[in-house]
């Protein structure tokens, strides 16, 4: 009997399952993995690690549960927005075991942020950082020139948008040289050749501005003007760069950290070549502020020189024509700068508008419209002279004028005046006088004092 119930017992534990915690951890991993598989997940991020593998961890909470979330680097480096504690996600992946501890958690295949877009999530992530690094601030824009001879173009070559620009330019301006610098504008390649075209452009001393285009389309499609690479070509580009992306609703990083947004690629041409009827008559403009200035300045000098000429008569009788004749000095002196200046001002202006004009082709064009501009500053230039020449001339004038009234002159034909003494009281009546009277009498060369012997007030 007793050895009856042991061989029982033994066969028993014999048909037992018995398995190790590997074998039973494998098992559960399967039925997770087979039962439900790949699943979408929302909750809220928090306990983020970034280990120097790149892999992401974190935990997906709610109100009452978490699950522990994996993302390998080979899948996060899609990511189009930099994920953050807190962040309320929606995390796709397939649910399984982490064998050497037991967990069970997703390993995440794709992530979105909850509530918005993730492209629309990066972009405001990339433009609150670059903002805030200084990417933006309007002392770095540099402005466009007036007229530029050679024109850089970073864009598809077989887009609309370098066929609206080049009709615009042909339109305006034929004779500006444009260099296309082809590139992908859409899809993952696009934004490392399109700093990478920036950059090559930017390195070419005769290219006078830069044009960054592509035509419109979704916010995918405009994406890699949305790339951090591209912002930061365009910021360390010396040269201008003029950003025309998309249509006018359309707003990419690229644009704000340009030194100029256009709406459109035919405005960026627009922007950057004037038309010749334009310059034609931004010409004749300066030509006429000119003279105006000219003209105005000189009656001002001549009205000054005229309050000068009548301030300055009959003060004592030994000083007007010595201060007179130093006021004409310095009035000459004065003069002759300020037409100078004048003239200077005249061809410095000249020479910048001409040196714009020289742009223009044909040859002939350029000629004979410089061959005015000298005709026109020969002009003023003799104006000014013989304005000056004829000022000087009426000063001088004046001077005799004043010569001929003065009290000395009437002094030296002979004539002389008295005092009666002691009072000092100019005598212009013989009555005045009685016999015995001290008398100061003025010659054009000294005076003398008299005694009045005798007194006719007839004059006989």
């Amino acid at each position: 009997m007793e050895t009856a119930g042991l061989a029982e017992a033994h066969d028993q534990e014999s048909t037992k399952l018995v398995l190790t915690v590997t074998e039973l951890t494998r098992h559960i991993k399967s039925l997770l993995e087979d039962s439900i598989g790949f699943v979408w997940v929302v909750g809220e991020v928090s306990n983020l690690r970034r280990p120097a593998s790149g892999h992401l961890y974190f935990t997906l909470k709610d109100e009452e549960s978490q699950i522990a979330v994996v993302m390998f680097k080979n899948r996060n480096v899609h990511l189009r927005f930099q994920l953050e504690d807190g962040m309320a996600v929606i995390a796709g992946g397939l649910v399984s075991v982490y064998e050497r501890r037991g967990n069970y958690q997703i390993i995440a295949e794709e992530l979105e942020p909850r509530g918005v877009g993730a492209l629309q999530l990066a972009f405001e992530q990339l433009k609150e950082k670059l903002q805030k690094e200084g990417l933006f601030d309007p002392e770095h824009k540099k402005p466009l020139p007036m007229l530029p001879q050679r024109i850089g173009i970073v864009t598809s070559p077989t887009g609309a948008a370098i066929r609206d620009i080049l009709n615009v330019i042909q339109r305006r301006f034929s004779n500006v040289h444009v260099l296309i610098y082809p590139v992908l504008v859409q899809g993952e390649q696009a934004a490392g050749q399109i700093a990478q075209g920036i950059a090559d452009v930017d390195r070419l001393a005769d290219v006078d501005v830069i044009i960054v285009s592509r035509g419109g389309g979704s916010l995918e499609d405009l994406w890699a003007f949305n790339e951090e690479i591209v912002a930061r070509a365009i910021y360390e580009c010396n040269t201008p760069i003029i950003s025309a992306v998309g249509h006018e609703i359309d707003f990419t990083i690229a644009d704000f950290v340009s030194d100029v947004r256009a709406p459109t690629p035919s405005a960026a041409a627009e922007l950057v070549v004037q038309e010749r009827e334009t310059l034609a008559e931004t010409i004749d403009i300066f030509q006429k502020q000119l003279d105006g200035y000219v003209r105005q300045h000189l009656v001002s000098l001549r009205h000054r020189v005229e309050l000068c000429v009548e301030s300055y008569a009959f003060q004592r009788p030994t000083e007007p024509l010595r201060q007179l004749l130093q006021r004409l000095d310095e009035l000459t002196i004065r003069q002759e700068q300020a037409a100078r200046a004048i003239v200077q001002q005249i061809r410095a202006r000249v020479e910048r508008v001409a040196g714009a004009v020289a742009l223009l082709s044909p040859r002939g064009q350029v000629g004979g419209g410089w061959e005015s501009l000298q005709d026109a500053f020969a002009r003023l230039r003799t104006s000014c002279t013989h304005r000056i020449d004829m000022l000087q001339s009426a000063l001088e004038t004046a001077v005799g004028k004043l010569d001929s009234l003065s009290p000395l002159a009437v002094l030296a034909r002979g004539y002389s005046l008295a005092w009666r003494l002691p009072e000092e009281a100019l005598l212009r009546d013989a009555r005045a006088l009685s016999e015995g009277d001290a008398v100061r009498l003025q010659l054009h060369k000294g005076s003398a004092l008299l005694s009045v012997d005798e007194v006719n007030p007839s004059g006989d």
